[in-house]
């Protein structure tokens, strides 16, 4: 028997080379393209819930609708206005994100101290956007003091000291409450670990402080250990999270994926933004079961600045990335490519750039040379 497949192998191996040995295509085709078939409704606009929020937001959010527009991308935007002074956030807004399931977003300034809340706190609580992530990396051509920084946090949203449970217990003596929970800590350890294999990432570094904190922060390292041995394909490690500071400006390249509870991460993400090249220009994204609201990746000390506002030179990078980041979530990749390609161009070619990026260019300057720059 086993004689007899000799010869057969030869002779579908012949087949093979030439599919016209079999009569599978004419002997005029000598090549056949694959095309590729989405799914039917696949390429129909989508609608995208609009914030422009506060500041430097109207300037930076207008600069993408332009170049959504000028690459005929397949989103319309809903627009609503928000501002980080109002109580809370209309419920119009929520029920159109809730409807779209997608919103892009400018910053919303909250006011430091006092009794007003942060809309972007109610925002994720209200839609359960339970994970943070901010992309940290080097950008071709824009000199920084570390190369090969390639690091994305990812931030649990949800609980911790961001709850908002603090009561005056007498005068004078405050309580602020953390909670870490189970199911929260489980659940933002999962997204790293499954974030990290679709995206061939090699490694997962919690951060934590265990050492002082040891129930709650201990919670939450029991919690990424008994999700890490379900990945035995990706590295796990943790670090304390003063450490991980020091760490960050002094080796930043040994991190990957950095999973972390909600302070830690808003702290980690502005650090490892600051090396890689600036708030300015790392995308992010706040990602729940059901609904995404795409924004600026580390926001610290810009969103406010309105000294770039009235010069009308923000830099519109980050969110141009962040709406990249957005067009790949709605399976549109071609769009996010283009626009991505397009942005790191401009970026690399070094001519138009905004002051926080050693140029002087207005926000149009760049948003003109990011639409002259799509392919």
């Amino acid at each position: 028997m086993a004689r007899r497949t000799v010869p057969i192998l030869k002779q579908l191996l012949q087949s093979s080379e030439d599919p016209t040995h079999l009569g599978l295509i004419s002997p005029l085709v000598t090549k056949r393209s694959v095309t590729y078939m989405p799914r039917p409704g696949d390429g129909a606009p989508r609608a995208v819930t609009l914030i422009p929020g506060d500041g430097i937001g109207p300037l930076v959010t207008g600069a993408v609708e332009q170049v959504m527009e000028a690459m005929h991308a397949p989103v319309y935007f809903e627009r609503y206005e928000v501002h980080g002074d109002m109580k809370k956030v209309p419920q119009e807004v929520i029920d159109s994100i809730k409807k779209n399931k997608v919103c892009l977003k400018g910053g919303l300034i909250t006011p430091v101290g006092g009794g007003v809340s942060s809309l972007n706190v109610q925002l994720r609580k209200e839609l359960d956007l339970y994970a943070s992530l901010v992309n940290c990396f080097n950008l071709p051509g824009l000199p920084t003091r570390h190369e090969n920084v390639d690091i994305v946090v990812i931030r649990e949203n949800t609980e911790g000291e961001y709850s908002g449970l603090e009561h005056e217990v007498v005068p004078g003596v405050v309580e602020s409450l953390k909670v870490i929970t189970k199911f929260c800590s489980e659940r933002i350890a999962k997204y790293a670990f499954e974030y990290s294999y679709l995206n061939n990432r090699k490694k997962v570094t919690a951060v934590h402080k265990a050492n002082i904190m040891k129930l709650a922060d201990g919670l939450f390292l029991e919690s990424c250990r008994e999700v890490a041995t379900k990945y035995p394909g990706i590295k796990y490690d943790e670090i304390i999270v003063d450490n991980c500071c020091m760490q960050l400006v002094s080796k930043p390249e040994q991190f990957d994926v950095m999973v972390t509870p909600n302070l830690y991460g808003n702290l980690v993400a502005n650090t490892a933004a600051g090396i890689a090249g600036g708030t300015g220009v790392m995308p992010g994204g706040n990602v729940g079961a059901d609904h995404a609201v795409f924004e600026q990746g580390a926001s610290a000390g810009n969103v406010g600045n309105m000294k770039l506002t009235e010069q009308k030179k923000a830099n519109p990078v980050a969110l141009l990335l962040s709406s990249a980041m957005m067009l790949r979530h709605l399976q549109f990749p071609s769009f996010a490519d283009r626009l991505e390609t397009a942005v790191k161009g401009v970026i690399s070619e070094g001519k138009y750039r905004t002051k926080d990026l050693g140029g002087d260019s207005p926000t149009q300057e760049v948003v003109d040379a990011v639409i002259a720059a799509l392919d």
